[in-house]
């Protein structure tokens, strides 16, 4: 098979195999990307004289033709095509002939493989943010529901005040609204356009026109000088895996909350049992499973974020193939953040506060009672907090 930068001599396997690692499989999410922005490069050099109407009109409609192909599952990257630029070129070549080899003209895979990534992560973002929504939607349908259910709240994990259901769901659903607007401002790391920057220095004597594809494909501006672009790289993955960390944080405080209240000790909550899952020896056990691994799920993504913060941080400035590592951990945190969010969208209207085994002690009204002594007494806070301690001493309280 003949690769882009072949030059006739042929490339062993075990290199292959190696440089190539997960490439061809990782790149199957971005055809689609990588082809609406190999259509607006091949646009824009038929607007430059570059490109000849008739080659423009092939290229472009090969290429349409062979997402579609793509996405019902006809054909796949190949490990011998080493990634989705390679893969497409070669394909359209076969499809249309020689202009196929037309469309690379002003490009590196460097850029191009920018331009899909980027178009990609807006539709991540978009899609994790929606996903985060629906947490929310469902926290607050539990706090319509069950609201009105007294709950204690705890400091230092001893009782403290009184709390209640609707007061526990708004409070994680509120840090969701914020986790959702700050992956939405992720979007502006990768806002650029790099088309036309190449390998990061440009392309000498064509006239490309770089706003022509920033326009084409949407991007809120186009990256500049060429030097940057390359020196951006991991900079938008880890602004997104970092809020992803954060997201997975807040829900695996949510998660860790419903496994405390599930304990038999506790019995605050009761989940239907296809929500669970049996013990292979014990059987009387019902297991909360899924809110355990959604509380492991911030390791993995904060795994993934010092991952790509150590692939970037003692590289010169221009490409370097380490950069190609960094589609695994970026891939591997939006999809585990969609599975989480998505399945705690599903799990949390099935669970049912009891209150019949929710219990707040006098306790829990101390700081209340303070307070109104002095309001009633004109007591200085500090005498009226000790009258009401010298008063739960009695009640064998701390």
């Amino acid at each position: 098979m003949t690769r882009l930068w072949d030059k006739g001599l042929p490339l062993d396997e075990r290199i292959l195999k190696f440089t190539a690692g997960e490439d061809h499989r990782l790149d199957e999410r971005l055809v689609a990307y990588d082809v609406r922005a190999s259509v607006a490069h091949a646009r824009m050099l038929e607007k430059q004289k570059l490109l000849s109407a008739a080659d423009a009109k092939a290229i472009c409609a090969g290429l349409e033709a062979l997402a579609a192909t793509h996405a019902a599952g006809e054909w796949s990257i190949e490990l011998a095509d080493e990634d989705v630029h390679s893969a497409l070129e070669r394909r359209l070549t076969e499809r249309i002939g020689e202009a196929g080899g037309r469309v690379h003209l002003g490009r590196s895979r460097n850029d191009q493989v920018l331009a899909a990534l980027r178009l990609y992560l807006r539709d991540a973002i978009a899609a994790l943010a929606a996903a985060t929504d629906g947490v929310a939607a469902a926290l607050e349908r539990v706090a319509i529901e069950q609201g009105t259910v007294a709950l204690p709240g705890y400091t230092h994990m001893q009782p403290a005040m009184p709390s209640s259901v609707a007061l526990w769901a708004r409070g994680f659903a509120a840090e969701l609204a914020d986790d959702r607007a700050a992956l939405l401002r992720v979007r502006e790391r990768s806002d650029l356009n790099p088309l036309g920057s190449a390998a990061g220095y440009g392309v000498p004597n064509l006239p490309l026109d770089r706003e022509a594809t920033r326009a084409s494909l949407g991007f809120a501006r186009t990256q500049e000088p060429v030097t940057a672009v390359q020196l951006s790289r991991g900079k938008a993955e880890a602004a997104l895996v970092f809020e992803i960390a954060l997201v997975l944080g807040d829900v695996a405080r949510l998660a860790s909350d419903l496994l405390l209240f599930y304990t038999s000790e506790f019995a605050y909550v009761s989940l239907p049992a296809e929500m669970t899952t049996g013990s292979s020896i014990m059987p009387q056990k019902r297991n909360p499973d899924v809110f355990e691994l959604v509380r492991g799920a911030q390791a993995t993504a904060t795994g993934a974020l010092q991952e790509i913060l150590a692939l970037t941080a003692k590289l010169t400035s221009g490409y370097h193939r380490d950069l190609q590592r960094l589609k695994a951990p970026l891939f591997r945190s939006i999809d585990l953040a969609e599975d989480v969010l998505a399945i705690m969208a599903h799990a949390l209207p099935a669970v049912r506060f009891r209150p019949e085994n929710i219990e707040l002690g006098p306790e829990l009204h101390a700081a209340e009672q303070a307070n109104e002594l002095v309001v009633k007494e004109g007591l200085p806070f500090r005498e009226a907090y000790k009258r009401i301690a010298e008063r739960l001493k009695g009640l064998g309280k701390p």
